[in-house]
């Protein structure tokens, strides 16, 4: 995409280095990032789409709160991966991440990515986006491989997409880029709809 824009001020609310160069490619440079500090712990019986879009909302309106003065705008995001509707842990430890793999192996499985984009003047646009992908059968010793190599660490359902991971995919229905981190498609549609890009 040719840098032939600019675009007005915005924070975004997370330290993820995956979301800011997904940013990246549709000419989005945040002017800060800060991730908000909330809990995200599940409510009794909450779904995981209504996880990702709570959490993406809950990150954006308090970095909102903190900046409504600065004429800014917020965009957060949250990813969840599920299977049935049963929400999968984020990578933390080695068990988490054989219990992911071992459950999502030879099956289709889910990624919710909420998305919350407020307004300098506080119009709050959420969505949640759904990726369907299957893996193939993972074999022990794939899986013990993958849990070695690291790269399931900090991510949602324990695996990332643009890493060994990939090799695992037989199919995907829906947006790539949401896997990794922010549906790009549906970002610059709400973007442009809000007339955040302006001529250079």
């Amino acid at each position: 995409m040719k840098n032939n824009t600019s675009h007005a001020p915005l924070i975004l609310a997370s330290a993820s280095p995956r979301r800011l160069e997904l940013l990246a490619r549709i000419g989005v440079i945040p002017t800060h990032t800060i991730p908000a500090d909330i809990d995200e712990s599940e409510t009794s019986k909450e779904l995981p789409r209504g996880v990702a879009l709570r959490l993406a909302q809950e990150k954006a309106q308090k970095i909102y709160e903190d900046h409504k003065d600065k004429n800014t705008f917020i965009l957060a995001a949250d990813t969840v991966v599920a299977c049935g509707r049963r929400t999968l842990p984020k990578g933390e430890t080695e068990e988490d991440a054989h219990y992911c793999l071992k459950l999502i192996s030879g099956r289709s499985h889910r990624i919710y990515g909420g998305l919350c984009i407020i307004t300098p003047g506080g119009k709050i646009i959420t969505k949640c986006i759904e990726t369907r992908v299957k893996f193939k059968h993972l074999s022990k010793q794939e899986i013990d491989q993958y849990v070695e190599s690291g790269e399931w660490e900090g991510k949602a359902g324990a695996y990332g997409i643009q890493g060994r991971a990939e090799a695992f995919v037989k199919s995907i229905h829906g947006s790539h880029s949401n896997i990794v981190g922010l549906s790009l498609y549906d970002t610059i549609n709400i973007l442009n709809g809000l007339d955040f890009f302006k001529p250079a």
